[in-house]
Formats: structure tokens, C-alpha cells, sequence
């Protein structure tokens, strides 16, 4: 690669006017985001980016599970396209980087191409997957679970959020169920930038993570079923409280994931009771159980001891119990090729890197199973992330926007 190439830079104005423009679609109660997947909000914010993709002259288009794909030309036009992306939904309560920065991110190479006139000989196709969070539908990464082969599109659709709405139904309601993407599913590489959500690069001042791998994951959904009585009248050796089960649930969940530190983690993220009366025992909860660890034998010993425990303790309380395996993946190693690209374009470009796990799935992790993948850190201030507090720094955001850059033109190829 010639002197001039190396000291490619994208437009960091450009990304971080791109960022706040995206903020403003699906605003937070504070200075995030609420912008799920497949509401109105992600629907608008689809658009957004439709718009600004066909204005950097990408030809759009979108596959039956609602991922956008913007593809920018090779001049071969039989060469597997270099991806880059992440995904445009979040959480809740989320933030205005994870997963946006990733998309516009890709978005700003397209254009900085553009600009310098660079054609490449591969396409470059900038996608947004959907439902990355699994806030409303669970579980995570489930259309780039579907695209890697690993979930039947019907399942998929059968999905339902909190209110029993279908994904399947919410895709067609908000315009982006499309059409077979063909015999080129697979790209020749995936890359996608992302923000750390954890506290290591920020606190050891180093600007890009290469990361190496991805934690294993987990999900499960338990039903509790105990019996609806009066708060006031029934004797407490009488009740079958779903209620206490979910509570004893939350704390066998934390029990062992400190039996299995450092690296394991677990969560009691969502918590649905019924008929969430103050003056009812509850008769049903359900919830989502979050098990994470970076060994493969380890997850499975976790789970089983999971299954053990809440099987002891519905027997302990009287009460009947379910449960049901909605997502997770092995622990991930990306692709070596493409990771010491990334190492190499951080030290062309001066910037301090360090390899690096991640504790969060990603939809690089499903990808990986089809395609050469790497992922690529920035950090994010105090680690925070899945929260309207969550910050990046300009200056973080374009350190990592140019290794994207210059690790895609490797991948995608000069055209001469």
C-alpha cells in the first residue's frame, strides 16, 4: 500500500454529525435512546439511514428478516462483497453509540471513498442487522442468527415481545420485510466496529481493542406457575408465590456465577409478574436468565447447575416450572488474517491497541461461522454502555472509523 493510501483518514466531523442526527430518532428519557427493534422509532431510523446510504450512491436492499444491506460497487462484479456493520436498534433505556457507531461507522468509508475516488475491487456492503439488543424480542442477535443458518426464519418470526406481538408481523406492520438475497449470502469478510462496553481501554489509555474472541452466552426463559391468593388472608405456610421463586432464582443465578469467577457473569434482566396486583400473590413470573463465561465446558456446567437449582426450589415452594433455551452461542475466536490487519493498520496509523475479549455478543459472532470476521474496540467512557450515560469521545470514534477503513480497502482490494 503506497504512502498516500496509509494516511487515509475518514471525515471525523462528518461521523460524529452522522451520530448525534441518528440520536434524535427514538430520543431516551435522558440523553440516549429508546429505539427498539422494529417499533416506530427503529422504523424512522431505518429510513434515515436508507437515506443517506442511496445519497453516497449504495443500491439498497433488504432480506426477509429486515436486514439492510447498502452495497457499494466493485468493478468485479463476481467478488464476495467485504461487510461492515453492526446494528441500529437498542435498548430500552440505551445508549447513542452501541451498535450506531458500527453502521455509521461503515456508512463514513463508503463515503470517504467517494470522496477520494478510490474504487475497490470487491463491493463493500454497509449492513444494519435487525434485532441485534433482543429487548423486545428475544433472543439477541437474532436475524444475524437466521442469516448464519443458525435459526429457521419461521422460528424467528413466531418470536414475541412482552405484549404478544409477533417479529414476523412487526417486521411487515413497519415496511422492512424484504426479498431472498440470492447465492451471495456469505460476504468474503465481516467487520465491525464497535464501542468496548467495558472499562479496559479507557482505564489503561489505549485507543483501539483488537478483539480476539467473544464469551460464550446463554439465555433462558424460566416460567414460574404457583397459585394467585389473597395477600391479606392467606396463611404463609399456604401459598405457592411465584414471587419468592423469582426472588430465590435472582440469587442462585449471582451465587453461581461468583462460584465460577473471575470470568463468569450472570443477570436476572427482565422480570415479568402476575397479575402484578399489590394485593395478590403472585400466581406467575417469568424471566430471562443471562449466563456468560469464556469456556465452553464451563457454560455447560453453569446451566446445569442452574437447571438443578430451580428445580430444587420449585419442589421447595410447591410450585411448577418451565424452562425454555431461547439463544446463546459457544465461545467465539475471529479470524487471525483479518486481526493482524487490524493490529497492523492501528500502528501505521499511530494509534496504541491491545488484544482484548469481549463480554458482550455481538452479531459478529454469528457471522463468524460463514465468514473471515473481526471485530474492532473503541473505548467508551467509565465502560458504561446499555444506558442513556453511555459517551464516546470524537476523537475515539474516528481512531476507530480509520482502522475500519483502512482494514476494509485491505480486504475489499485497490481496484487498479
Amino acid at each position: 500500500m503506497n504512502s498516500e493510501i496509509k494516511k487515509l483518514s475518514i471525515d471525523a466531523d462528518r461521523l460524529w454529525s452522522d451520530l448525534a442526527a441518528m440520536a434524535e430518532i427514538g430520543p431516551g428519557v435522558g440523553s440516549g435512546n429508546n429505539r427498539q427493534s422494529l417499533t416506530d422509532a427503529d422504523r424512522d431510523g431505518r429510513l434515515l439511514f436508507q437515506s443517506w446510504c442511496e445519497a453516497a450512491n449504495c443500491s439498497v436492499s433488504v432480506d426477509p428478516m429486515g436486514n439492510m444491506f447498502a452495497r457499494r460497487a466493485g468493478t468485479d462484479p463476481d467478488a464476495m462483497a467485504v461487510m461492515v456493520g453492526s446494528h441500529l436498534d437498542t435498548q430500552p433505556t440505551g445508549g447513542r453509540y452501541d451498535g450506531v457507531l458500527g453502521v455509521l461507522a461503515g456508512l463514513e468509508v463508503v463515503r470517504t471513498l467517494n470522496d477520494l475516488g478510490i474504487k475497490t475491487e470487491r463491493p463493500i456492503e454497509i449492513v444494519n442487522w435487525s434485532n441485534e439488543e433482543g429487548a423486545r424480542f428475544a433472543p439477541p442477535m437474532l436475524a444475524s442468527g437466521v442469516f448464519a443458518g443458525v435459526y429457521e426464519r419461521d422460528w424467528a418470526y413466531a418470536r414475541t415481545d412482552a405484549d404478544g406481538l409477533r417479529f414476523g408481523d412487526e417486521l411487515e406492520r413497519i415496511g422492512f420485510k424484504g426479498c431472498e438475497r440470492g447465492d451471495d449470502i456469505a460476504p468474503h469478510a465481516y467487520l465491525e466496529l464497535h464501542i468496548e462496553q467495558g472499562p479496559i481501554l479507557e482505564d489503561e489509555g489505549i485507543d483501539i481493542g483488537v478483539v480476539t474472541h467473544g464469551q460464550g452466552l446463554k439465555w433462558l426463559r424460566v416460567t414460574l406457575t404457583g397459585r394467585e391468593a389473597h395477600a391479606g388472608s392467606t396463611p404463609m405456610p399456604r401459598r405457592a408465590n411465584a414471587g419468592l421463586g423469582a426472588a430465590r432464582i435472582t440469587e442462585l443465578v449471582e451465587q453461581i456465577a461468583l462460584e465460577h469467577a473471575p470470568h463468569a457473569v450472570g443477570t436476572v434482566g427482565q422480570v415479568n409478574v402476575y397479575p402484578n396486583s399489590p394485593n395478590i400473590v403472585p400466581g406467575r413470573v417469568d424471566l430471562t436468565i443471562d449466563f456468560r463465561h469464556p469456556q465452553t465446558d464451563t457454560l455447560i456446567d453453569i446451566e446445569t447447575r442452574f437447571r438443578a437449582g430451580v428445580a430444587t426450589m420449585a419442589d421447595e415452594i410447591g410450585l411448577g416450572f418451565t424452562i425454555e433455551d431461547v439463544g446463546g452461542f459457544d465461545p467465539v475466536a475471529f479470524d487471525a488474517a483479518l486481526l493482524a490487519q487490524v493490529r497492523q493498520a492501528s500502528t501505521a496509523l499511530g494509534l496504541s491497541h491491545r488484544d482484548i475479549v469481549s463480554g458482550a455478543g455481538h452479531d459478529a459472532c454469528w457471522v463468524n461461522r460463514i465468514a473471515p470476521t473481526a471485530m474492532i474496540f473503541c473505548p467508551c467512557i467509565d465502560g458504561l454502555s446499555h444506558n442513556e450515560n453511555e459517551a464516546i469521545t470524537r476523537e475515539w470514534a474516528a481512531a476507530g472509523a480509520d482502522v475500519l477503513l483502512h482494514v476494509a480497502l485491505e480486504a475489499a482490494g485497490i481496484a487498479c
